[in-house]
């Protein structure tokens, strides 16, 4: 049997009851004016400001404002104290807490130590970075150096290259060439006979969309739109996994790969294309992967993947601005333009003006702020929001979002450590024809842009990268950073100290110069009476009286004590 649906309780009132609320209401209104009236009225009185008639009005604007601009230092300054402080005590706690779990615990063995050294690296520093990928190299038989096909010279890294090249014991460098699908074919048709006479070259398109294994699929009533152009296709896979199992196959034994380069060049994506899942992550952010990370493709074939190269600092601002691991999030302001200001200056112009739909612009602030517009990234009042539209081209640049494709270079010069007996040992236990063949596949069954569509860049050659870090005790590293953060708050007070001296009024230094002439004139008056009184006072003694003078002088004393006269010598 069916319950009956109860009601609502209504909330209707008698007009009595709504009445007599009302009527609290007001009383309470009139209470809370009538009190107010009794305490007067507080409110921020305005600043009237300097009259057009005044004299000197446009001076005292501008002392106005300087005493503005000072305070606003002193207060940034005062912040950043605090700052630093907070900092140093942070460290100083960790020294002490480091110091006392190494007297519990002893003097261990050296290897003990340095694997605590290793656990306490920050994940995100560049030397767990480096160590890692040292880690790789020195673990895997064949080490996959990927390109970006839109520029694979700004992606080739020669200490990497030397590194392997010249390890020994046999170790296999070859190149992917990934992204393919965002380049048109003659370009890469070029670049393909270009690489493939200094090392082994895959041409390789990576999956974009894969299905996480770690997630179980549940169904969906509205499909996601999925662009055409970008499908989840990968190509290269048969090739490279060709290659792979018939170096393993001379070997006669199970081999471990190693996959390296510059950060977002598709390194993870390689290795999930080839495992058919999403056993990596992958991220349009820079330095997703951290760590050494293995994954078996199938008996004979571990993939290891590897954190990203770290891009040297002597690099051109163009190199720095697509190799580098920018946190585009914590970086200024300044970087960042200037990495797209670099990029701009290596790009056709009419291209880019094409490819943006925007207006003519005259420099890189003019293109930014047209493009933000466009785009609808606008701040309160309809300022163009800069920073982020350059996180965002940043973002597009080193995604696989924008087309452009780089010409290989004319000549071709081999760099140093790539000899003719070191490229035969590196072609060695390949099969070239099978390579070839399956690379014209691979181009064939590609869907390329064409060149009208895609932009014309400039590369700026290949990228030096740090791969090992000297490495330094961490107690070294904290004291030394310890005496410079002293060294500099001793500067910064010095500097406080000068700045307040000059902030104070011209009053206050005047007073201050006539209490410093008063007490210079009473101590010339007490040395010529002592003078007059005992002139027959031998040398010692005179050299003693101006010694003590000496220290007067020095000594700061009170103003209360320099207006106070003494009779008895100076009115003598």
């Amino acid at each position: 049997m069916k319950r009956p649906k109860l009601r609502k309780a209504s909330k209707r009132l008698t007009c009595h009851k709504r009445y007599k609320i009302q009527k609290k209401i007001r009383e309470h209104h009139r209470k809370v004016r009538k009190e107010a009236k009794k305490r007067g009225r507080k409110k921020p009185k305005k600043d009237p400001g300097v009259p057009s008639a005044a004299p000197f009005k446009e001076q005292l604007l501008r002392e106005a404002e300087q005493r503005k601009q000072r305070l606003e230092e002193l207060k940034q300054k005062q912040k950043l104290n605090r700052q630093k402080e907070h900092e140093k005590k942070r460290k100083l706690e960790a020294i002490k807490n480091a110091k006392i779990e190494e007297k519990a615990e002893g003097k261990g063995s050296s290897g003990k130590s340095k694997a605590k050294a290793n656990k306490r690296l920050d994940k995100n520093s560049k030397e767990s970075f480096c160590s890692e990928l040292k880690k790789v190299i020195e673990a895997s038989d064949v080490v996959l150096e990927v390109l970006d096909a839109r520029d694979p010279m700004g992606c080739r890294c020669p200490q990497l290259e030397e590194a392997v090249t010249c390890s020994g014991g046999g170790k296999k460098l070859v190149l992917v060439l990934n992204k393919i699908d965002l380049v048109p074919k003659e370009n890469l048709e070029k670049w393909l006979n270009y690489l493939k006479k200094e090392l082994p070259t895959v041409a390789f398109k990576s999956a974009t969309l894969m299905r996480d294994k770690t997630l179980q699929e549940q169904p969906t009533r509205r499909r996601a739109r999925v662009d055409a152009s970008r499908t989840s296709e990968c190509l290269g896979t048969k090739c490279l996994l060709k290659l792979l199992q018939e170096y393993g196959k001379t070997q006669n034994k199970a081999i471990q790969v190693g996959v390296v380069g510059f950060p977002n060049v598709g390194k993870s994506s390689i290795i999930n294309s080839l495992k058919g899942v999403r056993a990596c992550n992958v991220g349009l952010t820079r330095g997703v992967t951290k760590s050494m990370q293995i994954v078996h493709i199938d008996k004979q074939t571990k993939m290891l993947d590897s954190p990203s190269i770290i891009a040297d600092p002597s690099n051109s601002a163009l190199a720095l601005a697509l190799r580098s691991i920018i946190n585009t999030e914590e970086s200024d302001l300044a970087d960042l333009l200037e990495g797209i200001c670099a990029i701009l200056s290596h790009c056709n112009k009419q291209q880019v003006i094409m490819r943006y739909s925007i207006p003519d612009f005259e420099n890189t602030e003019e293109f930014l702020a047209l493009l933000a517009r466009k785009r609808g990234m606008l701040k309160k009042g309809g300022v163009p929001d800069i920073e982020n539209i350059t996180k965002v081209l940043l973002c597009d640049w080193t995604g696989a979002k924008i087309s452009y494709y780089s010409q290989p270079p004319e000549s071709q010069t081999l760099p140093p450590y790539l000899t003719e007996d070191k490229i035969a040992e590196m072609q060695e236990c390949f099969n070239f024809k099978n390579l070839e063949e399956e690379n014209n596949n691979t181009v064939q069954a590609l869907k390329c842009p064409s060149p009208a569509n895609s932009i014309i860049f400039q590369s700026a050659g290949m990228a030096n990268g740090t791969i090992v870090i000297e490495e330094a005790s961490e107690w070294e590293n904290l004291e030394t950073s310890k005496e410079e953060e002293e060294q500099e708050e001793e500067e910064e007070q010095e500097e406080e100290e000068d700045f307040t001296e000059s902030d104070d009024d011209p009053n206050n230094l005047e007073e201050e110069m006539d209490v410093e002439e008063k007490s210079r004139v009473q101590i010339t008056r007490k040395t010529g009476l002592e003078k007059q009184t005992s002139p027959t006072n031998s040398g010692k003694e005179i050299a003693e009286s101006e010694h003590s003078n000496s220290v007067l002088l020095n000594l700061d004393k009170t103003a209360d004590e320099d207006d106070a006269y003494d009779f008895n010598t100076d009115y003598v």
